[in-house]
């Protein structure tokens, strides 16, 4: 269950099935994005696809001595640019690939079209989500909802992603979803309707043990995406933002102007293959054994070449040398641009008391904490912010509950009216009233127990003592102890052994923390296989403009004590 492996397969059998020549590769916006997450320019270079171009650019020119290999959604805007092109054909010959299910109409159009017979062939490649990690996809779509229900759009864009994904992986689940959720039940019955309407592309060999889809909701768990992050990958996206791999660097002081944009991917660059899920103090060692290493290598300025021996090994040596050189400078950049921010914004103070918003059930201790550094002026209206969300979701309903008290303080430091709003959205997002589990106290003894031998072990690090709610709850389903009642099948049966093919989808968005306890699980349970699937990836800001998005509005709340809410569930 390899998602990045799955769509480069589909990206080389194109390629392949065009057969030897000169070809250009036809794409859209989104397939653009999901091809370039698997592919880099020079390994398709070395594919003979010379040319890259948009079926939306007008200017094309006509080539007629290159292939065409298109690769679209099948929507109706591209049906519609592909029937305008094969009408007047820019290319010799033409290999369509959709990247999803294409009705047949579709098909009869693009048939009619094709008057000078340029298509070789039409065929379906379920490449239609973005492969981020092996183990994690994306849609990329912020906003999926309009308060608790679906925007239609993106229900049926995220179905079709979902559907695309089953497809690519070939499985046929068993569906389960988050039942507080009434957007997790519509999308578990919309990529049911389609298994069952597609039921001959999902007919697969049958395994022992069904795979399993479970369908979640973003607002179980407000927490995870609002915590500062302390491994490299999930680092990186929270203070730095990373767009399909891409990491842009432009506003960092002295930049040089080939490192204002920067690729991260695991599939060519060891060193971040090998760190993206340690923590910063390791990164920081690692960096300084790759520089030392390099330094190693780097030619001597005083070695002369002085034969015609030398001057070939240092040729041959070169590629080598200069891709190391680039990828040092790349990720010594990186670090220094993460260290200067968590220096600036004294974010180990911030996140130490983050931790204990998450983790701690200490109410006097979090509000000193949280008021303290209210005061500190190095901490920016951006973390005072997010400090002042997690205390209102953890203390929501706690008898001491001083929040209008945070709030003044946020407004006598300046923070701007929409982020003080914030706060109420938020809460109203992924509050007590919405949830369907319980996030801050374990029920169970052997979860009490736990927190009990965490806090006497004193955990190892202070900064990442929190553990996302998906962890919980993977390990209750691989377990075989998931609750049917919260967590109820799709339709009559059930599984009846622990799941081994897990495939699990957070509508309203994923996050890096969810992605390394996926990958964590994955390494320390033997036979089990996780995927995870977000509609986003989210950091901290795109979380919020997820909020705002789903028309989370929030409201002041510093005149008056929140109301205390009836706790009947919605």
């Amino acid at each position: 269950m390899n998602v990045v492996f799955a769509v480069k397969q589909y990206v080389s059998k194109m390629i392949e099935d065009s057969g030897p020549g000169m070809k250009v590769l036809l794409m859209d916006k989104e397939t653009t994005s999901i091809v370039s997450m698997v592919y880099t320019q020079s390994e398709i270079l070395q594919k003979e696809v010379y040319l890259f171009e948009r079926i939306d650019s007008l200017n094309r020119e006509t080539m007629k001595h290159l292939k065409a290999i298109c690769f679209l959604r099948p929507t109706k805007e591209n049906v519609e640019y592909l029937i305008q092109e094969l009408r007047r054909p820019k290319y010799s010959i033409y290999y369509i690939y959709f990247s999803n299910v294409i009705s047949k109409s579709d098909v009869k159009s693009l048939a009619e079209a094709d008057e000078q017979e340029v298509v070789a062939e039409v065929q379906e490649f379920y490449g239609d989500y973005i492969a981020v990690n092996p183990h994690v996809f994306s849609l990329n779509l912020l906003g999926c909802c309009q308060g608790r229900s679906w925007d239609l759009a993106q229900l049926s864009r995220t179905a079709q992603g979902l559907t695309a994904l089953l497809l690519s992986l070939k499985k046929c689940p068993m569906i389960r979803y988050q039942l507080s959720s009434d957007p997790a039940k519509r999308l578990a019955e919309c990529v049911k309707q389609v298994i069952t309407k597609e039921y001959e592309l999902f007919d697969f060999r049958r395994t022992e043990v069904p795979p399993l889809l479970l369908i979640l909701d973003r607002s179980d768990d407000a927490i995870t995406p609002l915590l500062n992050q302390w491994t490299y990958q999930a680092m990186v996206h929270e203070l730095l933002g990373i767009n399909n791999n891409r990491i842009d660097l432009s506003r960092v002081p002295g930049i040089s102007k080939d490192l204002r944009e920067v690729v991260l991917s695991a599939e060519n660059d060891e060193f971040y293959a090998n760190n993206m899920y340690l923590n910063f103090a390791e990164i920081g060692s690692n960096i300084k054994n790759l520089m030392e290493d390099f330094q190693r290598r780097k030619p001597k300025e005083q070695q002369k070449l002085e034969s015609i021996a030398d001057m070939k090994a240092f040729v041959e040596n070169y590629p080598q040398f200069k891709k190391m050189s680039g990828t040092v400078s790349k990720h010594v950049t990186v670090v220094g641009e993460l260290s200067r921010l968590v220096g600036e914004r004294n974010l180990l103070e911030v996140s130490e008391v983050e931790q204990e918003l998450a983790c701690q059930n200490d109410h006097s201790s979090a509000h000193q904490n949280v008021r303290r550094l209210l005061q500190n002026p190095r901490v920016t209206e951006f973390d005072a912010t997010r400090l002042v969300m997690l205390y209102a979701l953890h203390y929501e309903r706690h008898s001491s509950n001083s929040l209008p008290g945070l709030m003044t303080d946020l407004r006598n430091r300046g923070v701007s009216e929409k982020h003080r709003k914030l706060v109420s959205a938020v809460v109203e997002y992924g509050g007590k009233r919405v949830r369907g589990s319980d996030l801050f106290s374990p029920k169970d003894a052997v979860a009490i127990t736990k927190q009990f031998l965490k806090g006497l072990k004193g955990v190892e690090n202070v900064y990442t003592q929190h553990q996302p709610f998906l962890h919980e709850t993977l390990d209750q389903l691989i377990k075989g102890r998931l609750k049917d009642g919260q967590y109820p099948y799709l339709g009559p049966s059930t599984l009846r052994d622990r799941p081994q093919d897990i495939i699990v989808f957070i509508i309203g968005g994923a996050t890096y923390e969810e992605a390394l306890t996926v990958y964590n699980l994955n390494r320390t349970t033997p036979g089990v296989r996780i995927v995870l699937g977000g509609t986003t990836i989210h950091n901290t800001k795109s979380f919020l403009e997820e909020i705002s998005a789903s028309g989370f509005r929030g409201r002041g709340i510093e005149s008056s004590q929140v109301p205390a809410r009836s706790s009947s569930r919605r």
